[in-house]
């Protein structure tokens, strides 16, 4: 299972580039990355679990976070015609610095208290402390793409690296559980991601950016 625990330390990679790559279509392919990374690791728990329910919850995550997420995403960023994000509240130095920081720290944060955060007898077993540990570090990159970044674009795949996170941070938690599928399955929030880049594009259009910053001149 060391495997498992590789593509999860391989999804905070991808979370960093998610978060910091300026290029909004470079983004969006990070964003693929760390899917097609998560869905690796629902089918190993499916294999070696031998459940159904797992490998139906990989077939889902397989359709919507690695297929049409991403092409929502490059299909939005082809649309708005911007290629860059808007200028964040952090310049770029300093960001890379802080999301390095809130990485290395969360993570070791996370495993050397999983027990405590989550009292049970699996998480003190491998890989799922490791997982447990990149699921809150994910969702931690998530959260400080989100309010770190005026670009909307950028915003929204900060929002779905978060998700990704609370995925991991389910299979990781009872995998062998049926109800953790199921909860897996409704937490996609592939319409949620498809309803927001709708507004932006409209938004975008009518003020001719995807800063957020900008939306003050709809109060005028």
């Amino acid at each position: 299972m060391q495997f498992v625990a590789n593509l999860a330390l391989a999804m905070i990679v991808t979370s960093l580039v998610a978060v910091e790559i300026r290029a909004l279509k470079f983004a969006a392919y990070a964003y693929l990355c760390q899917a097609l990374l998560l869905v690796g690791i629902l089918l190993t728990f499916a294999v070696v679990l031998h459940s159904e329910w797992l490998l139906v919850w990989a077939g889902v995550a397989l359709l919507t976070k690695a297929g049409l997420i991403p092409w929502l995403l490059f299909s939005y960023i082809r649309k708005t015609g911007v290629t860059r994000e808007a200028p964040p509240y952090v310049d770029f130095a300093p960001s890379v610095l802080i999301a390095s920081v809130l990485m290395i720290g969360f993570y070791r944060l996370m495993h050397a208290h999983a027990g405590f955060l989550a009292p049970t007898e699996v998480v003190t077993l491998e890989p799922y402390r490791t997982n447990l540990a990149v699921a809150f570090t994910l969702v931690t990159l998530g959260l400080y793409a989100i309010v770190s970044r005026r670009d909307a674009i950028k915003s929204v795949i900060g929002l779905c690296v978060l998700e990704n996170g609370v995925h991991l941070s389910l299979v990781s938690l009872a995998p062998g559980m049926p109800e953790m599928p199921i909860i897996g399955l409704v937490t996609e929030v592939f319409i949620s991601v498809w309803m927001l880049l709708a507004v932006i594009l409209g938004v975008q259009q009518m003020l001719g950016t995807t800063d957020t910053a900008a939306l003050r001149a709809l109060k005028d």
